[in-house]
Parts: C-alpha cells; sequence; structure tokens
C-alpha cells in the first residue's frame, strides 16, 4: 500500500491518500482548496458554521478547485438540521463527521460518501454497521477534539489503534494522531492503513492563517487531553490559560463551556508532534509528505 495506490484514492477520486483534518476555526476554505487542487482531500469545517458561511465557504472552495474535497459536520445530537440540508444540497463528494454516528443514508442518496469518526476498534465496527465508506482512526495523539461516541474518552495510542481497527473492520482506515512527516505516513500504511490524515502538520502552512501566538503555544509547551476549555475532552497547548481552567470548577456541559473559558483567554488546539511541523504552503507539505512516505516506505522494504 501507498499514497498514491490505495482504494481512498478510488473511492473519493484523489490521487494522494492524504485528507486534510477539518479543524474548526482554525482552517479557512482556502486551506481546503490548496489541499485538494495538490492531489490530496481538503477538508471544510462546517461544524461551527452558520448555513449562510458553510454554503459560502463551499462555494468558495469550489471557485478554487474542481478537485473533491470533504465537507465536516458534528453527528447527532450536535448536528443542526439546517447544516445537514446545507451539504445535501451543495453536495461535495464526502462529508466527514465526528462525534457520533450520522446515518449515511441521506448523504449516500445525494451521492456523498461518508468518512466517520473512531477512537477505538468497537466505535470501527458501530462505523461500519452503520454503512459508512470509510473511517478515520482518531489516535491519542491527535489534536482538537476527542470523536469518541460510545464508553468514555479513551486515548488509545495510533498505531495500536490502527492496527485494531484494520482487524475489526473491512472498509478502508485512515489513520490520524501526531503525524507530521513521511515517516509517520509509511509506518500507518505499513499497519494497514488506506492513508492518513493530518491536521497540526497543516495549521503551520500559510493557508491556515492561524496567528502567530498559536504556532509558538504548540512549539513552546506540552499538550494535555482536558475537558476545561469546552466542555468535552481535547488535546490542545498546556498553555496557562489552560492550567487555570483545569484547576477551576467542573466545566459546563459542550459547548457552553467555551464562552466561559473564552473570557480567560485563547485555546490553541494541536497534536502530540507538533514541534515536528514545517511551515510550508499546503501544496508544498503535500508534495514533501508524499515523496517522504514513498522513500521511506522503501526503506522499509
Amino acid at each position: 500500500m501507498n499514497l498514491h495506490d490505495s482504494p481512498l484514492c478510488e473511492l473519493f477520486g484523489i490521487e494522494l491518500a492524504i485528507v486534510q483534518a477539518p479543524m474548526a476555526n482554525n482552517a479557512p476554505p482556502a486551506l481546503a482548496a490548496a489541499v485538494s487542487e495538490a492531489g490530496a482531500l481538503g477538508s471544510v469545517a462546517g461544524a461551527t458554521l452558520s448555513r449562510d458561511e458553510l454554503r459560502a465557504a463551499i462555494r468558495e472552495v469550489r471557485a478554487a478547485t474542481d478537485r473533491p474535497f470533504a465537507v465536516n459536520v458534528f453527528a447527532p445530537p450536535y448536528l443542526e438540521d439546517e447544516t445537514l440540508e446545507v451539504v445535501l444540497d451543495e453536495r461535495p463528494r464526502v462529508c466527514s463527521f465526528s462525534f457520533g454516528v450520522l446515518d449515511p443514508a441521506p448523504l449516500c442518496e445525494a451521492g456523498i460518501l461518508t468518512l466517520g469518526t473512531a477512537t477505538t476498534d468497537e466505535e470501527a465496527r458501530a462505523l461500519e454497521q452503520a454503512g459508512v465508506d470509510a473511517l478515520v482512526a482518531q489516535g491519542a495523539e491527535a489534536g482538537g477534539h476527542r470523536g469518541s461516541f460510545l464508553d468514555g474518552f479513551p486515548l488509545v495510542p495510533l498505531a495500536d489503534l490502527v492496527a485494531a481497527c484494520v482487524d475489526a473492520v473491512s472498509i478502508p482506515v485512515v489513520a490520524a494522531g501526531g503525524i507530521v512527516d513521511g515517516a509517520r505516513i509509511a509506518e500507518m500504511l505499513g499497519l494497514g492503513a488506506a492513508g492518513v490524515s493530518l491536521g497540526t502538520a497543516f495549521l503551520f502552512t500559510p493557508e491556515a492563517e492561524r496567528p502567530p501566538e498559536h504556532l509558538e503555544a504548540l512549539r513552546s509547551f506540552g499538550t494535555v487531553v482536558t475537558d476545561a476549555y469546552t466542555g468535552r475532552p481535547m488535546r490542545a497547548a498546556r498553555t496557562p490559560v489552560l492550567e487555570e481552567l483545569m484547576a477551576g470548577p467542573p466545566p459546563l456541559p459542550f459547548p457552553e463551556q467555551r464562552r466561559v473559558s473564552a473570557q480567560k483567554g485563547p485555546l490553541f488546539m494541536g497534536g502530540t508532534n507538533a514541534a515536528g511541523s514545517r511551515e510550508l504552503p499546503a501544496a508544498e507539505l503535500v508534495a514533501r509528505l508524499a515523496a517522504e512516505a514513498e522513500k521511506a516506505g522503501g526503506d522499509r522494504r
């Protein structure tokens, strides 16, 4: 298996089995367009957008590239009906989702492929039984919110999770969590993953438009998984702001806690290997990752 010759490429109509993680509030449409134009699968972070904002974001990507891209939403009970209506109306190639199981039937009828998120092999089986086309195996190393939806919020190391999910299901498994270079990509493909999903690595591209303090926080602080900022476990830089919130009273339910936390200061989400991320244009990063993975894969053989 390699990035060019993967069932994910044929399924999604892409050249490279690399998915840009959606990263709500951290990834503008220009990033999705650049990644897709480079031959990978860009993602519109639609979960927190209004109906009009989501439609505008999708059309902005379409204006910049004619290649496939994904739109990401939350699964029920966090999914707004009007959000799903926009996705069904605009018909992107892929709809990805997290925090639960989204019924793929309406999307399938509209010709939209589905990509769910699992943090355990049990969740992977639940997604396959629901009829999704592929799944993201979100390892413990991943930045941002945990996609868990069954029992608790387990933190399974990515290598263990990928191996377990590959054994548990027959649909393509996409590895996500702490991947910032081609060597790690080759390792995941060697474990049977059909592709990889990268988030933090793309935060360092100019298309992500992240403020310098976000990137510096990811370089300077370790990361931690906590529900103190949003009310739902997520991995972010362990800044003084987050330390204060972690020491404070129990958080309100998601997403109400975020409004309270924002008064304390900003949160900087990211994965465990941010220090290894490169500040490159998105297209250049995609090309470099593919070349590194091919070399590392050859070395492993």
